[in-house]
């Protein structure tokens, strides 16, 4: 199993926040409207990016590769971004406004479109809780950094090509995703792996049905919110319930690897 660098994320902030600062002073000094996708594609990614360099480098060990965890990245978001819209164009046309509760499940299950993939057709690999929760958070990040630019581009037009509306939105988006999207799908994809690890043995299959129903609460309670109050709050709650994920799963390891030693019949078997 593979274990990262702790500090990892910090350079990818850095570079990140530097490219995108550079392609901003570029645009505003040259008025070069050829630099707006490179704009909005830095600030959608940048932050997002560098939660999943983040999370990967937690205490925890793992065996997908950050080849894997790019590409589930853009397949993830990919495919569940076109699904999601798909589906709340139907709900809003049946529905009309009040789709707007159902936008949480549809997001939330279309996010895992691509992970229960992953979990159903390469049962051989990837088979670690950690690796769950590490590609959930990638899918998250992915889905996060496509809708930031949507919304960013509906921004830019709206405003007639001011920019100040544009990065308010990209700001704003981009710090709030790893309390959203990113922590919502963590959640529901490491129970799912949990289950995987279980066998879908009944109790570890209820126990991801309660994180995917958690994870639907927390984003419809996010979307009603009137005021900033409500955002702040379910960001600091999906934080909590992810690190707390997070340390239950780098600790379950712990505790197989020190039985491993005391037992070395039991290395490599499932409990």
């Amino acid at each position: 199993m593979l274990t990262r660098n702790r500090w990892a994320w910090l350079p990818v902030l850095v570079v990140g926040i530097g490219l995108f600062l550079a392609v901003l002073r570029a645009l505003q000094s040259t008025g070069n409207s050829n630099l707006v996708p490179a704009l909005i594609l830095l600030g959608a990614v940048v932050v997002p990016t560098t939660f999943v360099v983040f999370v990967s480098g937690r205490r925890m060990a793992f065996d997908v590769s950050g080849g894997v965890v790019a590409l589930t990245a853009m397949i993830g978001g990919v495919v569940g971004i076109v699904a999601a819209g798909t589906l709340e164009f139907d709900a809003a046309q049946r529905l009309g406004t009040a789709s707007v509760v159902f936008v949480g499940v549809i997001e939330e299950a279309a996010k895992l479109i691509v992970p229960l993939g992953l979990a159903l057709l390469v049962a051989h690999k990837w088979r670690e809780p950690a690796d769950g929760l590490v590609i959930g958070v990638a899918t998250g990040a992915g889905f996060a950094a496509l809708e930031t630019m949507g919304y960013a581009f509906n921004q830019l037009i709206q405003s007639r090509g001011e920019l100040g509306p544009v990065i308010s939105i990209l700001l704003l988006r981009g710090l709030l995703s790893p309390a959203a999207h990113l922590a919502w799908t963590g959640l529901t994809v490491s129970a799912l792996w949990w289950a995987r690890w279980r066998g879908w043995a009944p109790r570890s299959v209820a126990l991801f049905v309660l994180a995917y129903a958690a994870a639907v609460v927390l984003h419809t309670a996010w979307d009603l919110s009137g005021s900033l109050t409500g955002p702040v709050i379910v960001a600091a709650i999906s934080l909590v319930l992810l690190f707390a994920v997070s340390h239950r799963v780098a600790r379950h390891q712990g505790d197989r690897v020190l039985e491993s030693r005391r037992r070395p019949e039991l290395a490599g078997l499932r409990r």
